[in-house]
């Protein structure tokens, strides 16, 4: 009970810290843009750390390098979605395998949606829901996360241990969205819908929870 008190405490502490953390953020993007714009320049915005990639088409026709790719990023299924760290080695992969996914860059209101309403956690290697942040505790305390708040923060920012927190989550089950997808053989730039849609993927993964 004492414990459960003191991971209570600290997940309202954090949460308050995290909210006044992010409009922090906004703010200043904000006075940045604004001051790019009196002085006649524009701002421009550091490269996205964080994404978001879903699984839009299946097995069929898939050649064994891209396979292998869906593979090792737990894309298994159709409509299945995971958090990666952007960087030289996974733009390489995303490379491989745009045509079979569609993926994007999330921001910490889909981040949080997507953890709260669809995540469950790699528990003895058995799918579990994340139901109590004592679960969270339990697997992720030695790396400071001990609440649903505190793991959404460490995905969000790519924290230094965002490959632990992300190793705790099981790939996320997601439903196809109402009216399905267009044309998954043609990109999103060409109206269609595979490869990178930037911001608009969290339009998407609304629809899709």
């Amino acid at each position: 009970m004492k414990l459960l008190k003191e991971i209570q405490s600290k997940a309202f502490k954090r949460a308050e810290k995290y909210e006044k953390e992010y409009l922090d953020q906004e703010q200043k993007l904000v006075e940045l843009k604004q001051k790019a714009l009196k002085e006649g320049s524009f701002y421009r915005e550091p490269e996205p750390k964080l994404a978001f990639i879903i699984r839009i088409r299946g097995i069929v026709g898939v050649p064994p390098k891209p396979r292998k790719i869906l593979q090792l990023l737990r894309l298994r299924r159709i409509y299945s979605g995971v958090f990666i760290r952007l960087n030289k080695s996974s733009l390489r992969m995303l490379h491989f395998i745009d045509p079979y996914v569609t993926w994007g860059y999330p921001d910490v209101e889909t981040v949080r949606a997507l953890i709260y309403k669809r995540g469950h956690a790699r528990v003895n290697h058995q799918r579990k829901i994340i139901d109590s942040n004592e679960m969270i505790y339990d697997k992720l305390q030695k790396y400071d996360i001990v609440c649903m708040e505190d793991l959404v923060h460490e995905i969000y920012t790519v924290g230094k241990n965002f490959k632990h927190a992300n190793s705790f989550l099981w790939a996320f089950k997601l439903k196809p969205p109402v009216g399905g997808f267009s044309t998954v053989k043609k990109s999103f730039v060409n109206k269609g819908e595979h490869g990178n849609r930037e911001q608009y993927i969290n339009t998407l993964v609304k629809k899709m929870i």
